[in-house]
């Protein structure tokens, strides 16, 4: 390794981040093109069905002679693979790139080690391995759900001060403050997909959209068992794709698929099979307390980040109370204190 490739790995893993939202179902990926030092090309993969990373950055290379003596910084093994663009590992190869420093090996099964392959049988100097561990974060979601076999699952809720999420009877409380608000939105343009249960869905009529942030809108997921929700609910309202998981029959139309689960066998196993199936690579699930602790008890989560406010309710529904350790980072987002944990 030489002295400045951790530098340049980190601008290329920063460039992979503007892809968020944006890149799914593929992972974020981003590339530097150095020459004798200094960076003469970059670029990230924008968005799904677009340019990959490497292709971008070596467009933005303005003498692609000097791709012949140049070094390749890339967050994610190059592909080898025709998928909905040539394989970028034969591009670098084409331009005679002489040496590629890479992050992570590509744990998707039609590249997973190819493109490496490819181009060390090309004779470039290939190393790997580079702040692997920030990488990883970074593709969080793109390795659980090829190396776990479902979505990457963040839990979210927010809770007062003597640890209720909602009133007495379910009613709706307003717990948390505006800030807190609005990064809930920025945290739904985020991830593929947001889910929540019958009583969610029934008590607090949510439309489950970001509004407060630019982005894409996700996926909605409701399991309503019975079909309970009146059609005049807004996740019925045909707004966004939305998945309603029942043991009702199954139909479709705009926007808007009833998926039969099995009363046989349990509940959300079939959920995230469903799930994995559709290529639903991350969900944000935002309650209620049965599905946040059915979730917590079979440890089926990845992250699970707490708003805290400092309000108080006296009584009310119970927040969930797992006893977990794997502090990722504790911060006040306006009035509310936020606790972010990982699953180790």
């Amino acid at each position: 390794m030489k002295n400045d490739d951790a530098l340049f790995m980190r601008r290329a893993l920063d460039l992979a981040l503007l892809g968020t939202g944006y890149a799914r179902p593929n992972p974020l990926v981003g590339c530097v093109i150095t020459h004798e030092g200094r960076i003469i090309g970059e670029g990230w993969h924008q968005q799904y069905g677009g340019p990959h990373a490497e292709v971008n950055a070596i467009a933005a290379v303005e003498d692609k002679a000097l791709l012949k003596k140049s070094r390749v910084y890339v967050t994610l093994e190059p592909c080898a693979h025709h998928g909905k663009t040539p394989p970028c590992a034969d591009l670098l190869i084409a331009h005679g790139v002489p040496e590629v420093v890479i992050c992570n090996e590509d744990p998707f099964p039609l590249v997973a080690g190819r493109g490496i392959d490819k181009l060390k049988t090309a004779g470039v100097q290939v190393e790997t391995g580079l702040l692997a561990e920030e990488g990883r974060w970074l593709n969080r979601r793109f390795f659980t759900f090829h190396e776990k076999k479902r979505p990457y699952l963040v839990l979210k809720w927010a809770e007062t001060a003597d640890g209720f999420l909602a009133g007495r009877y379910f009613q709706p409380v307003q717990i948390s403050g505006p800030q807190a608000n609005m990064l809930t939105h920025r945290w739904r343009t985020e991830e593929q997909a947001i889910l929540v249960g019958t009583r969610t869905a029934l008590h607090d009529n949510p439309r489950l959209s970001a509004r407060e942030w630019p982005g894409q809108q996700p996926t909605r997921l409701v399991i309503d068992k019975n079909l309970s929700l009146p059609p005049t609910h807004n996740l019925l309202d045909g707004s966004q794709p939305t998945l309603i998981y029942t043991y009702r029959q199954p139909y479709h139309k705009a926007n808007l698929d009833l998926v039969h689960l099995s009363e046989a066998d349990d509940l959300l196993p079939q959920v995230l099979a469903d799930l994995y199936g559709r290529n639903i690579q991350s969900v944000l699930v935002e309650g209620g307390p049965t599905v946040l602790n059915a979730l917590i008890s079979a440890g089926l989560w990845d992250e699970i980040r707490i708003f805290r406010s400092s309000k108080k309710l006296g009584q009310g529904i119970a927040a969930p109370r797992p006893g977990f350790t794997g502090l990722h980072e504790h911060t006040t987002v306006g009035p509310d204190e936020l606790f972010w944990y990982v699953n180790a």
